[in-house]
């Protein structure tokens, strides 16, 4: 749990691996461009926005998305030197990213979003039953104001717009589950596309059924499909995920 001297001014924070990340505990959305700057994150780049889970997977399929992070994601954020930005705790999708960066040795920006009120520093008492404890691999951290996972989904749409600074960003919508819907809808407000990960379970398979012509009788993904913003890419053509990134990147995809 973050103390008020925290607020509005950068820290650091040292993990029990030797790994030391810097944070800031914005209060306004109009102070993130400086805090940014101030974290040294001031360069436009790429912006990966990771959202969703690793929930109910067999072991196959966690094994397929284990392949995502180390075969395509990592290398790809590497190669272009994007940020990436997710949700921040030692849980899912996000360990697995941070996991993944640290065994490749990677040097790109990995930036956690996570709801202050919820957010369990190392050598903390956990403020709430919910709190979880923050992925040690990342490089920084924003701990926003909130006490309920989904209080950080419009700081986190919004960070990664102001990361990149006019350049392309892309969301990658793995699994998921309630607070998953809210990132989606984030994304598209923002106008950002999303690249949804058919085979990974729960809200991605509901909307990349959608996106296959299936009938959708969620209000939630009829908004979404309808934003015309959303592809999906078969968990089992991790090639054609890796494509869809570079020509986002690139600024040669068509939604």
């Amino acid at each position: 749990m973050t103390s008020m001297q925290h607020v509005g001014v950068p820290f650091s924070i040292q993990f029990d691996n030797g790994s030391l990340a810097q944070a800031f505990c914005p209060q306004d959305p109009r102070e993130l461009s400086e805090a940014f700057t101030r974290m040294g994150l001031q360069e436009p780049r790429p912006v990966l926005v990771l959202v969703g889970g690793a929930s109910r997977m067999t072991q196959d399929d966690l094994a397929r998305v284990n392949l995502l992070f180390s075969e395509v994601l990592v290398p790809l954020a590497e190669a272009f030197q994007a940020y990436v930005v997710d949700g921040g705790t030692d849980t899912g999708i996000m360990e697995m990213m941070g996991e993944a960066r640290k065994a490749a040795g990677a040097g790109f920006q990995l930036i956690g979003v996570v709801p202050r009120g919820l957010a369990t520093l190392p050598s903390q008492t956990p403020p709430s039953e919910d709190a979880a404890s923050l992925e040690p691999n990342h490089t920084h951290f924003l701990l926003v104001p909130g006490t309920s996972w989904g209080d950080d989904s419009p700081w986190l749409s919004h960070a990664a717009d102001v990361l990149a600074r006019g350049q392309a960003s892309v969301t990658v919508l793995i699994n998921g589950g309630e607070v998953t819907w809210q990132d989606a809808s984030e994304s598209v407000k923002d106008g950002r596309p999303i690249l949804v990960m058919a085979g990974s379970g729960r809200t991605a398979d509901i909307l990349a059924a959608g996106l296959q012509g299936s009938i959708v009788t969620d209000e939630r993904a009829e908004q979404l499909l309808a934003s015309g913003l959303l592809q999906a890419v078969d968990l089992q053509q991790l090639d054609q995920l890796a494509l869809a990134i570079e020509a986002i990147f690139a600024g040669q995809a068509e939604c």
